[in-house]
């Protein structure tokens, strides 16, 4: 297992839409081995494949919030089929977008669908974190940052002080 290099903000290559995974390969399992042991360095409770380059409809997550008990998942080509009109605000975070938190306003409740490392589609119900994390992850599958359920100030906000950091990065300084 390898922990991968993260794709930080303003990298355009995180407004990509990933691509369906067509077969689960050895590649497939190595790059989830991988996502998981970069996601748990992070440390960060999702990672989609596109946030370490890879434009593949892949998600890890472990929302156990425990070391000791960890409960990970590989959700490969993960769609949601149905949302709760309830809504509930949760704080967020992206590991693309180190160091940012913003509330956001999420269905309370979502039924997702999802292929595992087995070939088996899976459909499963989520709540609280879980929901929040999963409508994030795929969010990223198609090119939406959390930033993008913000307002336009705070969005605009967040992006000229990442494009300003990364043109520091890029000049040494």
């Amino acid at each position: 297992m390898t922990i991968r290099p993260l794709v930080i903000l303003p990298d355009p290559k995180l407004r990509l839409v990933s691509e369906p995974v067509k077969e689960i390969t050895d590649e497939i399992r190595t790059l989830a081995a991988d996502m998981l042991e970069t996601m748990y360095d992070a440390p960060g409770v999702g990672l989609a494949a596109i946030q370490i380059g890879v434009p593949l409809r892949m998600v890890t997550m472990d929302v156990s919030k425990s070391e000791t008990e960890r409960q990970p998942l590989v959700l490969l080509n993960p769609e949601i089929v149905w949302t709760s009109e309830e809504k509930r605000t949760y704080e967020e975070g992206c590991l693309s977008i180190p160091e940012y938190y913003e509330e956001v306003e999420r269905p309370d409740r979502v039924k997702f669908r999802y292929m595992d490392l087995d070939g088996q589609t899976i459909e499963q119900e989520a709540r609280d974190l879980m929901a929040t994390c999963v409508q994030h992850e795929i969010d990223h599958l198609n090119g939406v940052l959390f930033i993008d359920h913000l307002s336009k100030l705070k969005r605009d906000r967040v992006m000229t002080k990442f494009k300003k950091a990364a043109k520091r990065e890029a000049s040494g300084a």
